[in-house]
């Protein structure tokens, strides 16, 4: 927990914890240990990459929350579509997402991201696009569970809208299992956003992103081993906080 509330320090107020910046170095600075004046050493230019990995904070989370919301917004309105109204919707939507979660999730979002061009938003996009499919099957299997409730049945005898019943009486009952979920994945979305920024399809350098500063340290693994060790252990640590998070609040997702 203390280390998700560093991170999302470092993305909201950077300033507050370097005074350093992120991409400007200083020459006779060069690949300087570890230490009191850089706790996290310096780059091939003499930049702080303590500074490089508190800034860079800002970009990977924003495009990790970006990718979750598209994931829980559309997943969750295809599955609330496909559970409600069965038949050929709920037909289509399964199809759908029988065919998406049969390509590997890494190869899917190089697809989309090839297509629709490289940088933070649109690493989002493609990681958000991959998530998708499991939100809408766990939406439609609590969908599929609420439409058989007594409220639910009587407000359909009644004569209700169905653009009244699914935001009154379904989605209310079916967002807790959806919502833990969205925790569960908060750390794979990370390390998905890494990776993709570790290929270069994230922002152009000199941007910070946590996954380009590990690939940026890949020829000086010899020489600087501090370039890609710690800014991948920061990566290591906010996932495994994210999961242990989440099977701390998975229980009360499911029964919320």
């Amino acid at each position: 927990m203390l280390t998700l509330l560093l991170v999302l320090g470092w993305a909201v107020a950077p300033r507050w914890f370097t005074d350093r910046s992120p991409t400007q170095g200083v020459p006779g600075q060069r690949f300087r240990a570890p230490g009191a004046g850089h706790p996290f050493g310096t780059d091939q230019l003499g930049r702080d990459v303590y500074a490089r990995v508190v800034h860079g904070a800002s970009l990977s989370l924003r495009a990790t929350v970006l990718a979750l919301v598209i994931a829980l917004v559309a997943g969750a309105l295809l599955g609330l579509l496909a559970g409600f109204f069965g038949r050929w919707t709920d037909a289509v939507i399964t199809r759908a997402v029988e065919v998406m979660l049969s390509i590997p999730p890494v190869l899917l979002s190089l697809t989309i991201v090839t297509a629709i061009g490289f940088g933070t938003t649109q690493v989002a996009i493609a990681v958000g696009a991959t998530s998708v499919a499991g939100f809408t099957r766990v939406m439609r299997a609590e969908v599929l569970r609420v439409r058989t409730a007594v409220y639910v049945e009587a407000a359909i005898l009644c004569g209700a809208r169905w653009w009244r019943i699914l935001p009154r009486y379904i989605l209310p009952s079916a967002a807790g299992p959806v919502l833990a979920l969205a925790a569960l994945d908060f750390g794979l979305v990370v390390l998905a956003v890494a990776s993709l920024s570790f290929l270069g399809y994230g922002e152009p350098p000199p941007a910070p992103e946590w996954g380009a500063l590990v690939a940026d340290g890949r020829n000086y693994l010899g020489t600087a081993w501090w370039l890609t060790t710690l800014p991948g252990l920061t990566v290591s640590a906010v996932v495994l906080a994210a999961n242990r998070l989440s099977r701390v609040l998975e229980p009360e997702g499911r029964n919320g």
